[in-house]
């Protein structure tokens, strides 16, 4: 029994969707959200690659802070809570939605997202998800594969310090 286990539990523990320990590996795509600035990092190749503005929670308890998973990735999300189809002018997810299992959620809840909405872009304006330009989201999505962490906070630390701290950056 433990010869026929072995090689599944080995697939399973090494597959890329598998959360590789609480922290990312170095040179590895790691996500950093700053809601003292209202900026989203993305870490790759052991240095700070993008650094964009966003919009995050009307309230401090809003988005959720801590280190996630990505765990699911939508081109054209739908917008359930509405129920608007994508495409739809009325959609607040804009383009593509990258969501994270934030307070043991299945990532449809917490995201990173388009808007419908880009003039509030920088503001603490939502229900809990980030949002960013169509354009950046757009832009971003290939970069972010599911598995990668992604840190929330708030902090007036540098991304590269963070980066260096959860093992993002050597």
């Amino acid at each position: 029994m433990t010869n026929i286990l072995t090689p599944l539990l080995l697939t399973f523990f090494l597959s890329p969707l598998w959360p590789l320990g609480p922290n990312p590996l170095p040179g590895h795509p790691f996500v950093v959200i700053n809601k003292s600035t209202n900026e989203l990092a993305l870490i790759n190749d052991n240095r700070v690659q993008t650094v964009v503005s966003v919009g995050t929670g009307k309230t401090e308890e809003l988005t959720p802070e801590g280190l996630f998973t990505i765990i699911v990735k939508a081109e054209k999300p739908y917008y359930r809570r509405g129920n608007i189809p994508s495409g739809d002018p009325k959609n607040p997810l804009g383009a593509r939605w990258i969501g994270f299992d934030a307070k043991g959620t299945d990532g449809r809840i917490y995201g990173i997202h388009g808007t419908n909405q880009p003039s509030t872009i920088g503001k603490y304006v939502s229900q809990g998800c980030i949002r960013t330009q169509n354009e950046v989201i757009s832009s971003l999505f290939p970069q972010i594969p599911l598995g990668t962490k992604i840190l929330v906070t708030r902090t007036k630390k540098t991304f590269e310090i963070l980066a260096r701290e959860h093992g993002a950056i050597k």
